[in-house]
């Protein structure tokens, strides 16, 4: 049997407890995030020119923009080249060890290169630093020490220094690494926000996803037409409307004029309160039943703004309209589900 020679732990209104230092696991997550939130405030702080310079020299690079760190550096490093990417700015990571055994090839003359490092003298990437001089590519180094070789080696200094790690130990990369997303994060938003990049831009990055969905996907795409558009005269009989809706299956019927302009819609709601009321529905018309000012959406319109139209008006489905206000289609809230859109 394996004997337990730490200290006692307990557990105490659902915390941990270890009795040998007296403080619970809320009380050691509260403290990190403590440490954390305070280096990213002092990174703001220290923000300056230096910043506005980065982002010039990304957004004037005509090739790639190459991230590269070694570690836990290198996780960063992936993430924010991935953010990059994904928001208009072509980039990728290099891992410098990789770069240093013949994937250097990967870097043309017109690239950027971003190198992560927290002492500013990790030897894989001072390894680099020839070849991007020779090829004439500007280095923009992010590191905890301005006065480090890479810093020193480097076109812009991106200082990303913390008074305290929050690994009790100071060994484990935690505050340092977060103040290292931090920053990259707001280099791309910064270049995102001056490429003028919109939501239908990153849709394009991101067609397999929900985010592709919601914003590529229009209303004209998943709207009944033809045949399978509930409709109906304004002079038929409630009795007719109620069959049109049955076979449809929508829910609802719009309601035209002779001339086949939308008169309103008669939707299950309005059935029931007629109901309600002692309506017959052999004795009135499909355009007495209507409901006069129902909600239009535009079929170039996106999906997702059919989605949002529907929540703030509490209804389940929208007549499609073209400019003219002819009825093209009828979206309901089923088809937006099934395509993921909500």
């Amino acid at each position: 049997m394996r004997r337990v020679t730490t200290s006692k732990v307990t557990r105490q209104g659902g915390a941990q407890v270890a009795s040998s230092k007296g403080r619970t696991s809320l009380d050691v997550g509260r403290r990190v995030l403590d440490i954390e939130a305070r280096a990213v405030q002092a990174l703001i702080q220290r923000l300056d020119g230096a910043f506005s310079e980065a982002v010039d020299l990304l957004y004037e690079c005509k090739g790639k923009v190459v991230v590269s760190g070694m570690g836990k550096s290198g996780l960063i490093g992936q993430k924010i080249a991935a953010t990059m990417a994904s928001t208009g700015t072509p980039s990728f990571f290099l891992h410098p060890a990789e770069g240093l055994h013949g994937d250097l090839g990967m870097l043309a003359r017109r690239d950027l290169f971003i190198a992560i490092s927290n002492s500013g003298e990790t030897q894989e990437i001072l390894q680099l630093l020839p070849f991007m001089e020779r090829m004439g590519i500007p280095v923009v180094a992010i590191v905890g020490r301005k006065d480090s070789t890479l810093a020193k080696n480097s076109a812009v200094v991106l200082d990303v220094s913390v008074a305290e790690e929050a690994c009790p130990m100071g060994l484990a990369p935690t505050a340092s690494t977060t103040t290292t997303l931090a920053m990259g994060d707001a280099l791309a938003v910064a270049l995102l926000e001056k490429r003028g990049f919109k939501e239908q831009d990153f849709a394009q990055f991101h067609p397999g996803g929900t985010l592709g969905r919601r914003l590529l996907v229009k209303v004209k795409d998943l709207m009944h037409r033809g045949q399978n558009l509930p409709q109906v005269r304004e002079t038929v009989l409630g009795s007719v409307a109620i069959l049109e809706m049955s076979a449809k299956k929508l829910g609802m019927t719009t309601v035209v004029d002779r001339a086949g302009a939308l008169v309103g819609v008669i939707t299950d709601g309005d059935l029931r309160r007629f109901l309600q009321q002692g309506g017959d529905f052999s004795k009135i018309t499909a355009g007495s039943l209507a409901s006069r000012r129902p909600k239009l959406i535009g079929p170039d319109e996106m999906a997702a703004k059919a989605v949002e139209m529907m929540e703030r008006y509490s209804i389940t489905t929208l007549v499609v309209a073209d400019n003219a206000k002819h009825i093209v289609g009828v979206v309901h809230l089923h088809d937006l589900l099934k395509h993921g859109i909500v």
